[in-house]
C-alpha cells in the first residue's frame, strides 16, 4: 500500500489507523448513482406539471420517462418505474429509458433485471456511455469490480462527462490502493459534479493514506460545507485532528458524527480515543 515513500510512516500508528478506516470506506461508501434524490425536480409541483404533460400526450415515451426521473428524485421508486415501464412498451428502442429503468433497479437491489436493461439499451446503442456507467454501477455494488472497472474505462473512453463515471472509478482504484490515479478521478468528478460532498471525501481519504494530510483536511472541510451532514465526513475530520494531536477538535468532530448516526462504529470508537482531550 502506497502510504507513504518513508518507513517512518508505515509505522506511524496514526497514519495505520487511516488505512485501516480508508479500508472501511471503501467498503461503506456508496457509489454515486443517476436520478439522486433532489426536492426541487422531485417535488410534488414538478410531478404534477409532468402529469398534465403525459394526460395530454399519452402515447408519448418521453412524457413517461421524464415524469419517471422526476418520481425518482424524489425517491418514488414504484411510480418511477411504471413510466419507465410504460415508456419502453411505447418504445421498445428508448435507450434512455432503459437505463433509467436500470437505475431504479439497481436501487431496489434487482441486480439482475438492472443488468438486462442496460445490456438491452447496449444492444441498440452500443455507444450509450450512461448504460456502461450504470451497469458499472451494478457489477460495482454486486461485489464485481473488475467488469465495474470495464464499463467505467469504456464509458470514459467514449467521453462521457457524467462524474459517475469518475467517482465511482475512483473508488475502485482506491479500494486496490492505486491512491495516485485515484485522486486524479476524484478531482475530475469533482470538477464535473456540481456541488456533491462524496468525490471531497474520497479524495480526502486517498490524500489521507498517503499521507498528504493537509490536502485531506481541506477536502474533508469541503464535504462539510456541502454537506454538514455527512458524518462519514466528520469522522475523518476527527481522524486528522487526532493526527495532529489535537484531541480536543478530534473529539467534536467524532461526537457531531455520532449525533447524526448515533450507531455509526468509527464515530464511537474515535469519541473513545480522544474522551478528555
Amino acid at each position: 500500500m502506497r502510504l507513504s515513500n518513508s518507513m517512518k510512516s508505515v509505522f506511524d500508528p496514526f497514519v495505520v489507523l487511516a488505512a485501516a478506516l480508508l479500508l472501511s470506506a471503501c467498503v461503506t461508501t456508496a457509489p454515486t448513482t443517476g436520478l439522486n434524490i433532489e426536492p426541487e425536480q422531485g417535488s410534488a409541483g414538478n410531478i404534477a406539471s409532468l402529469t398534465q404533460v403525459v394526460r395530454a400526450n399519452p402515447r408519448d415515451p418521453n412524457a413517461y420517462n421524464v415524469r419517471g426521473s422526476a418520481y425518482g428524485r424524489a425517491g418514488q421508486n414504484g411510480q418511477a418505474l411504471r413510466d419507465f415501464d410504460t415508456a419502453i412498451n411505447l418504445d421498445r428502442s428508448f435507450v434512455a429509458a432503459y437505463a433509467n429503468r436500470g437505475i431504479i433497479l439497481t436501487r431496489t437491489g434487482e441486480f439482475a433485471r438492472a443488468i438486462a436493461d442496460y445490456n438491452t439499451a447496449l444492444r441498440i446503442n452500443p455507444n450509450y456511455t450512461d448504460a456502461y456507467v450504470g451497469r458499472g454501477d451494478v457489477y460495482r455494488r454486486a461485489g464485481r469490480p473488475q467488469q465495474a472497472l470495464t464499463d467505467y474505462n469504456r464509458a470514459i473512453s467514449l467521453g462521457t462527462s457524467d462524474p459517475r463515471a469518475y467517482h465511482n472509478r475512483g473508488l475502485l482504484l482506491q479500494k486496490a490502493r492505486r491512491h495516485d490515479q485515484a485522486i486524479e478521478d476524484f478531482s475530475r468528478a469533482i470538477a464535473l459534479q456540481d456541488g456533491r460532498a462524496q468525490p471531497y471525501n474520497a479524495r480526502g481519504l486517498s490524500y489521507l493514506a498517503t499521507n498528504r494530510i493537509d490536502n485531506a483536511l481541506d477536502d474533508f472541510n469541503n464535504a462539510l460545507k456541502l454537506n454538514p451532514k455527512y458524518a462519514e465526513a466528520w469522522v475523518n475530520q476527527g481522524l486528522v485532528f487526532e493526527q495532529r494531536g489535537d484531541k480536543k477538535r478530534a473529539f467534536k468532530s467524532y461526537t457531531r458524527a455520532r449525533s447524526l448516526d448515533p450507531n455509526y462504529q468509527p464515530a464511537k470508537d474515535g469519541m473513545s480515543r480522544t474522551r478528555g482531550g
